[in-house]
């Protein structure tokens, strides 16, 4: 294999660290030990650079893509939206152009998926990538239910495939300083965590409207039942219908649950009882995820978490209720006898400068290192390592935030055994552990 190349020199990536790692609340120690454990994210030569095909062309895709053209080369785009698809083939001067997945996996050169569908879509496209041999970058959440992230890390343990789930806040050294310090006790024995996420769409009723003419309707509902075509559903907005997706619960929810699993050591495991209280009713005919909700859980450790949205409304501006200032802004907040611990995308803060600016002592626990959400897949496609959000990680993270919809759904407290992933001798609750899958469509792939 070709020699990498780094993007900076050390001292120049040393020197922009230091002064974006200060602006956000990180400490020198932190920075520089990072630095001297992965000192810069690398590239690969252009004669060493895998083929890549892109599934999903929307934003996300896009920019996921973008990303990933610094370790490889886009060779196929699939979409079921030709125009989507037919503009990303140009962009990324891909000779594959398919509107079927399975044909795209087909493709000459195809070496990595990215997966960059609506949620409904997810399982099924990485069963297919996985059994076809391919290594896989899939956006979160990894999936639409918990039976599906079951199947899901089977097939991927069998195969021996690389899957890195896209849920890149474990990438952040913001986030992971934050679970390093409440992992090593620096709050005292974790008490409680608190994530907020943003406020979901309103709105309703939708008309049903003809097809547009470059998309195929009948594939993009794929494995949900079958409805007539509203723009509402499609496209961005998928996500605000329980059909394919958990409103922001399971969409921000999967980043920000996921740094709550981390920081609690729980990551491979689970919350036991779960309830939640739906603190806004969806509109008949119109978005059927609750825009405003509270979930509460609790761990076997005692580790009590409240998941709840903000109290403004995120898209309308609308301002229903009200919250204490430092509980509402978008993040993860850990709670201990010694103190507080705020994190999000922009800063890390504490209730005492110390609990950051003390250096961790030696023999603390450290986590894992990754500068680079994409560079780390590919770095481990290379070594055939176990990405940072692999895909154990990723169903756990997803599992927290499906057992919250469920909660919200069925209205009462629920009880689960996050060992054997099923809901104790709660029948209708399990019920929602999976989904029947519209015909031809099914996870034995």
């Amino acid at each position: 294999m070709a020699s990498a190349t780094y993007f900076f020199s050390r001292r120049e990536f040393l020197k922009a660290s230091l002064v974006t790692g200060a602006a956000c609340g990180l400490p020198a120690w932190f920075v520089e030990e990072s630095l001297a454990q992965n000192p810069a994210t690398q590239s690969t030569s252009a004669n060493d650079k895998p083929g890549i095909l892109l599934v999903g062309c929307g934003g996300m895709g896009t920019g996921d893509a973008t990303a990933a053209l610094k370790f490889g080369n886009v060779v196929a785009v699939c979409d079921v939206d030709r125009n989507r698809m037919g503009e990303r083939a140009e962009r990324f001067k891909a000779e594959g152009k398919y509107t079927d997945f399975r044909k795209a996996l087909e493709h000459k050169g195809v070496d990595i998926v990215i997966n960059a569908t609506p949620d409904h879509w997810h399982t099924l496209i990485n069963l297919h990538a996985l059994r076809a041999g391919k290594d896989i970058y899939s956006e979160k959440p990894l999936t639409l239910t918990i039976a599906e992230g079951r199947k899901l890390v089977a097939v991927a343990r069998e195969t021996k495939r690389v899957l890195q789930t896209g849920s890149q806040q474990r990438s952040s050294p913001r986030f992971r300083l934050a679970c390093e310090l409440v992992r090593n006790g620096r709050l005292g024995k974790l008490q409680r965590i608190v994530t907020v996420l943003p406020t979901g769409l309103t709105g309703g009723p939708f008309a049903a409207k003809p097809v547009p003419a470059e998309l195929d309707w009948n594939f993009w509902q794929g494995p949900t039942p079958e409805t007539e075509y509203v723009p509402e559903r499609c496209h961005m907005t998928f996500r605000f219908w329980y059909e394919y997706s958990g409103g922001t619960l399971t969409d921000w929810g999967a980043h920000h649950n996921d740094i709550a699993q981390w920081g609690n050591g729980t990551e491979r495991s689970g919350p036991v009882s779960i309830e939640g209280k739906i603190l806004s009713q969806a509109v008949a005919g119109g978005y059927s995820t609750p825009s405003r909700y509270e979930v509460e859980y609790t761990y076997a450790n005692g580790v009590k978490h409240t998941c709840r949205t903000t109290p403004h409304e995120q898209f309308t501006g609308a301002p229903i209720g009200q919250l204490q200032p430092t509980d509402e802004r978008n993040g993860i907040r850990f709670e201990g006898p010694e103190g507080w611990i705020f994190v999000n995308r922009d800063k890390i803060e504490a209730s005492r400068p110390e609990i950051l600016s003390e250096e961790l002592p030696a023999g603390a626990e450290r986590l894992a290192v990754s500068q680079n959400h994409m560079g780390n897949f590919f770095d481990c496609v290379r070594s055939r390592q176990a990405p940072i959000c692999e895909p154990e990680i990723g169903h756990r993270s997803v599992s927290v935030c499906h057992l919250g919809v469920i909660a919200l759904r069925t209205g009462r407290k629920l009880n689960w055994d996050p060992v054997r992933e099923e809901f104790v001798g709660d029948p209708a609750a399990n019920a929602y552990v999976s989904r029947e899958m519209r015909k031809p469509w099914s996870l034995d792939v």
